[in-house]
């Protein structure tokens, strides 16, 4: 893949503006928004129906502000990931993942069907040398300040994995600690229902015996490890990982529905509420999956955001600048090296 955009000018970034619960008026405003507040260091290409992209962007006052790829179709939430991409290889997805593929961006944001996006991803992107699948990474709170995040992945770009698949999970999910976090020495954890090297399934127990080959990997953790922050990344099977997330993604909901009704109940509850709402709202920040906008599929020779699907402005702006910053990281050149070494069969224990 050429590049025709060096770091120094702002990172072309193609968003499908017909993806998502609300696209495309929350996409564009998302775009929009990006463009104003971080113009300088990203440029966001809407991909989508040329005619209604350029009817909203009106709409907003910003006609001539955004560039605009056409295409024809768009994927729904409900389609098949694979079918998608055979059946509509002009949709805003396929055109923004072939934008990437061509040069012409350098990240790729979409909040519309994450199937879809893992397979426009894979397809045309295509993987970085020597990985053998892609991996959703997804950020989750910790209850350590000094620690305030854990990676998790994968959380759904492939169900059922093979042991080499987590191995090399367990590397993309320490290079990404590494230019995300900014910690020099992660700690890499293989999920499991215990901590003893003899636990859980055939499989785990074979990636379990793959990973000792690296200096960040500290052992089995189990799922209380993850709030608790006792790795800074944990690898699992897409299956197990999605279901985590997804369960991690109804606590808040459902801790702020219990706090109002108990709230309710009595005058004092109500007044100790209003002294805590400072830190409510603090909370509600660090369980907010717009701060970063989206999950990157690591793995894919180019940066591609899958945003969630009740994306709002919010969470598109924050996407779309996700995808510049990891662009800048060198996050993609990072894992290129470390494969090549792995291939090489240098020694990775220290």
């Amino acid at each position: 893949m050429t590049s025709k955009t060096s770091l120094e000018e702002p990172i072309p970034v193609a968003v499908d503006a017909m993806g998502g619960d609300h696209a495309p008026d929350v996409v564009i405003q998302g775009a929009c928004e990006a463009q104003d507040r971080y113009g300088d260091l990203l440029r966001p290409i809407l991909v989508g129906d040329q005619q209604k992209l350029e009817e909203k962007l009106k709409s907003f006052g910003k006609n001539d502000e955004l560039e605009i790829v056409h295409a024809a179709q768009q994927v729904a939430m409900d389609e098949s990931g694979a079918g998608s991409f055979r059946k509509k290889r002009d949709s805003s997805l396929a055109v923004a993942t072939r934008l990437v593929r061509d040069g012409s961006a350098k990240g790729v944001f979409s909040a519309g069907n994450t199937g879809a996006m893992v397979a426009s991803s894979l397809l045309n992107i295509g993987r970085i040398a020597g990985v053998s699948r892609p991996a959703l990474a997804t950020l989750i709170p910790t209850s350590r300040p000094s620690q305030p995040w854990v990676i998790l992945l994968d959380v759904g770009a492939t169900a059922e994995c093979k042991a080499l698949n987590l191995y090399q999970y367990a590397i993309l999910g320490e290079l990404y600690a590494r230019a995300l976090l900014k910690l020099e020495q992660p700690r890499v954890g293989l999920l499991n229902i215990g901590e003893e090297s003899s636990k859980g399934t055939e499989l785990a127990q074979e990636a379990h015996a793959m990973m000792q080959r690296r200096s960040a990997f500290i052992g089995n953790v189990e799922g209380q490890d993850i709030l608790s922050g006792n790795a800074d990344v944990v690898v699992t099977d897409g299956f197990s990982g999605n279901v985590m997330l997804k369960f991690a993604e109804s606590v808040w909901p459902f801790l702020g529905a219990v706090v109002r009704e108990e709230i309710g109940s009595n005058l004092q509850s109500k007044l100790g509420a209003l002294m805590l709402k400072p830190s409510f709202k603090r909370l509600k920040t660090r369980m907010d999956y717009s701060e970063y906008g989206g999950a990157p599929l690591l793995g894919v020779n180019g940066i591609s955001i899958v945003g969630h699907g009740r994306s709002d402005a919010k969470a598109v702006r924050n996407g779309i600048r996700f995808a510049a910053q990891l662009v800048r990281s060198g996050l993609n050149d990072a894992i290129r090296t470390e494969l090549q070494r792995e291939e090489e069969g240098e020694v990775v224990n220290s």
